[in-house]
């Protein structure tokens, strides 16, 4: 008969627990700004950048055109971004932050870089540079593009 192996044999397992709670303590804290991280993210792919139509925003942060038009309409009822119709043509838009969506960024930005410091402070700074080292070439290697955000 061929053993079975444990769950915690994995580390893919290691790597959901600790994504899992990484995660899961960041979209306590936006929340507080009353955001989600898939919004922050999108506000994020926005910021400092001259308005960025759909499709543009949807392939730099690799989401469908279609998740990418749900978080705009929540933004926009939010009012933390606006839509500027092209002059060219009215069918093709951009979005951009509005004012009360640029001075959330800061904000926001402290918040993650507070959770990473919480939860990977627990490090040596050489152990937090060969994690990030090891994760960024295995996306690398996987070709992995998308902005995670569940």
């Amino acid at each position: 008969m061929t053993p079975v192996s444990e769950l915690t044999d994995h580390t893919g397992f290691w790597m959901r627990m600790v994504s899992n709670a990484v995660s899961q303590a960041f979209a306590r804290k936006v929340e507080t700004e009353g955001v989600t991280v898939a919004e922050w993210s999108f506000m994020r792919a926005l910021y400092n950048r001259d308005p960025t139509p759909p499709s543009v925003l949807a392939n730099r942060i690799g989401m469908t055109k279609g998740a990418i038009s749900k978080l705009a309409d929540r933004l926009l009822a939010k009012g933390l971004i606006e839509r500027t119709e092209s002059a060219n043509d009215k069918r093709a838009h951009s979005l951009s932050l509005t004012r009360q969506g640029k001075a959330k960024i800061p904000a926001l930005a402290s918040l993650a870089d507070r959770n990473d410091a919480e939860f990977f402070g627990v490090l040596t700074k050489e152990e937090h540079e060969t994690l990030d080292r090891i994760l960024k070439v295995l996306a690398e290697r996987r070709e992995l593009k998308a902005t995670p955000v569940d």
